[in-house]
């Protein structure tokens, strides 16, 4: 295959992989961070400690985890269908790579939040801050650092997970390697591909790298 064949297929397997990435990182945040710092707050010693909630939040985190990506993505093709009204093409992979990226995205930001000095929580505390309060004033920007490596994390992850998806409909960069580049035996165009998708979250690393770098130096002069 030709560079002028391979290039109008690279550009749209480019964007149908970053519009799938976009919008579940999108998803994946809006669900995992609450969830995350529920984990925390609910933990034992926690401001909202409940050990029956903590628990089963611990269970499906754990559960939505320890499942293949694959396998994940095949199970769902019901609840997809339902939601989108497809399982093929790049909006109906936005539901699978969503729900996958939830659970891990939520261990991540629980790992964060724990990160933060407990003596600054004790101190709004004792000044009668609330429970909202201190999430907004306390936790989410002290563990802001560790939350931009979370999301980038993430992102990285879901460009693993959209690739796997081209192997069920999904387009993307992951579905033209495996059409163009496995299925035709075009070794060229399933390097381009890599070197494509490396390319990507080479980007997406040096980014959040930069962010955090610069939220750190922020943190310190304050």
């Amino acid at each position: 295959m030709t560079w002028s064949e391979m290039q109008p297929l690279l550009e749209q397997g480019t964007i149908d992989t970053l519009y799938m990435v976009l919008w579940a990182t999108v998803v994946s945040v809006l669900g995992g961070l609450p969830l995350g710092i529920l984990l925390v707050l609910t933990d034992k010693g926690g401001l909202l400690q409940n050990t029956a909630v903590n628990k089963v939040l611990g269970v499906i985190v754990n559960i939505g985890r320890s499942l293949p990506f694959i396998i994940l993505l095949i199970a769902l093709i019901p609840f997809t269908t339902f939601v989108v009204g497809t399982f093929i093409g790049p909006t109906a992979m936005i539901v699978p790579l969503a729900i996958g990226a939830i659970p891990f995205f939520a261990r991540l930001v629980e790992t964060a939040i724990r990160e933060v000095d407990h003596g600054l929580v004790e101190a709004v505390q004792s000044m009668g801050g609330s429970v909202p309060t201190i999430i907004r004033k306390v936790l989410l920007p002290q563990a802001l650092p560790s939350l931009v490596s979370a999301v980038t994390t993430t992102v990285i992850v879901l460009v693993g997970y959209s690739a796997m998806a081209g192997a069920v409909g999904g387009e993307g960069l992951g579905s033209k390697a495996i059409t163009y580049g496995y299925q035709r035996f075009d070794t060229q165009f399933m390097l381009v591909t890599v070197v494509v998708l490396i390319a990507i979250v080479t980007v997406v690393q040096l980014v959040g790298d930069g962010v955090v770098r610069l939220l750190a130096r922020r943190g310190r002069t304050a």
